[in-house]
C-alpha cells in the first residue's frame, strides 16, 4: 500500500453501500487496479447507485474512516488487497473472491499451505479432544490450522495448536477488532500475537447471521482441504465442507457413534464421497501435493515480486546459498529424513519460516517433500 490517500480509498470503496466484492473487482480490473481511479468513477456515478450509495460517497463518515486507519495503524495490522501480490492465490480460485482483508497479526501465514478443522459448537468432550489432536499433529507436521473461532470445535483446534507452539489462522464473522463469542477475547489476542485474524469485514462490523456462511467460504478457500469434526444434520460446517468440495479442496470427515446426533453429519459427508479420516497422517499424506503445489505458486510470485515476500520466504528467490540460515537449515537436515518440529527444535525457526524455506528448497532440488510432513535432503544437494 504506497500511502494514505490510497489506504482512504479503499476504506471509502469498501464501505460504499451496494458495490460489493464483485463490484468492486469488476471496477479495479477496468481501472488496471488503481482504486483512486475507482473511487473517482463511483463519484461521477454516483446518481445511478442506490441512495446509501450516494450519500456514502458525497459525504463519507469522516469519524468511522479515522477508526479505519486507526486501527490499521496499529503494529501488525493490515488491509490486505487483492491488487497485492501476497494476497492469498488460493482465493482467486474461488467463487465470488474478496476484494480485501482485514488481518491482525502475521498475513503471510495466509499464503502457507493450511487445513481447516471446523465442526460443532455445541461438541461433545470427546470431539474437542479429537480436535485438539488432529490439531497439533497437522501443526506439527507443517500445516497451518485454519478455523472460525467459534465455540466448540473451532476454539479447541486453535488453542491446540498455540499450545503447540504453531501458527493458527481464525476467520472471522466480525469487523477484525470484534471478538464473536465474547468467552474468546483472551483466544482471539492469542491467535493474533501467534497467527493472524482475518477478517472480510471491516472495523466495527457487528456478528450478522449471514456474515457467517460468507466467513465459511473464505476458510474453505484458504485451505487446501477441510476436516469435519463433530457435525449435526443442520451444522454450519457442512456449509464449509459442502463450499470447500465445489471449490475441488479435500473434504476429510471423522466418524462417530451411530447414536450420536452431532456424528450425522460427517457420516452424511462421508457418503456424499468425503474421505472418512481416522488420524491426521492420512491427511497429510493426501494434501502433500496438493500443498508442494501452493508452494510452487508461492515460488513464482516471490521471484516475480520480491519486494512482497516476507521474512524467510524471500530469502531464496536470490543468492540464498549465502544464507546463513540456509546453510544451517540444509546442516541439520542431512540425509535422513526428519519431521518439521524437529528441524525446529535443531534450528531454532519457526514452523512458519522453515515451511517456506523447505519449498524453495524443494523447487530447486534441493529437498524432498516425503509422507508423514517429513523432509529429506536429496544426494545432490
Amino acid at each position: 500500500m504506497s500511502g494514505q490517500t490510497e489506504l482512504r480509498d479503499w476504506l471509502v470503496a469498501l464501505r460504499t453501500p451496494g458495490i460489493g466484492a464483485t463490484g468492486l473487482r469488476e471496477r479495479l480490473a477496468a481501472a488496471n487496479g488503481r482504486i483512486g481511479d475507482v473511487v473517482a468513477q463511483l463519484r461521477r456515478q454516483a446518481a445511478t447507485l442506490e441512495a446509501g450509495a450516494r450519500a456514502w460517497l458525497e459525504q463519507p463518515d469522516e469519524a468511522r474512516l479515522a477508526a479505519d486507519l486507526a486501527w490499521l495503524a496499529e503494529p501488525n495490522h493490515r488491509l490486505l488487497c487483492c491488487t497485492e501480490p501476497d494476497f492469498p492465490p488460493q482465493l482467486e480460485a474461488i467463487p465470488q473472491p474478496p476484494v480485501a482483508l482485514f488481518v491482525a497479526g502475521d498475513a503471510s501465514l495466509l499464503l502457507h499451505p493450511q487445513v481447516a478443522i471446523v465442526g460443532a459448537r455445541s461438541a461433545s468432550s470427546s470431539g474437542k479432544t479429537n480436535a485438539r489432536a488432529f490439531a497439533r499433529q497437522l501443526a506439527l507436521a507443517g500445516f497451518v490450522v485454519t478455523s472460525g473461532l467459534a465455540d466448540g470445535i473451532d476454539g479447541a483446534a486453535h488453542e491446540a495448536t498455540l499450545e503447540a507452539g504453531k501458527a493458527t489462522v481464525a476467520v472471522i464473522g466480525t469487523g477484525p477488532d470484534l471478538v464473536y463469542p465474547r468467552k474468546h477475547r483472551e483466544l482471539s489476542a492469542l491467535v493474533a500475537a501467534q497467527g493472524a485474524l482475518v477478517s472480510e469485514f471491516p472495523p466495527g462490523t457487528a456478528a450478522r447471521a449471514d456474515h457467517f456462511p460468507r466467513r465459511n467460504r473464505l476458510i474453505a478457500g484458504l485451505s487446501l482441504g477441510t476436516l469435519v469434526i463433530e457435525a449435526g444434520l443442520q451444522s454450519g460446517s457442512l456449509i464449509t465442507a459442502r463450499l470447500a468440495g465445489e471449490q475441488g479442496r479435500e473434504v476429510f470427515a471423522l466418524p462417530g457413534s451411530i447414536h450420536n446426533p452431532l456424528a450425522r453429519g460427517c457420516h452424511r459427508l462421508i457418503r456424499d464421497g468425503a474421505r472418512l479420516v481416522e488420524s491426521a497422517s492420512e491427511v497429510v499424506e493426501t494434501l502433500g501435493c496438493a500443498a508442494r503445489a501452493l508452494g510452487a505458486e508461492l515460488a513464482l510470485r516471490l521471484e516475480q515480486t520480491p519486494t512482497a515476500s516476507a521474512g524467510s520466504a524471500g530469502k531464496a528467490s536470490g543468492g540464498w546459498r549465502e544464507d546463513p540460515d540456509y546453510r544451517r537449515l540444509l546442516e541439520v537436515l542431512g540425509h535422513d529424513p526428519l519431521a518439521l518440529d524437529e528441524l525446529a527444535l535443531r534450528t531454532g525457526q519457526s514452523a512458519a519460516e522453515l515451511s517456506s524455506m523447505l519449498l524453495m528448497l524443494e523447487l530447486e532440488g534441493w529437498v524432498e517433500g516425503l509422507a508423514g510432513g517429513r523432509y529429506q535432503r536429496l544426494p545432490e544437494g
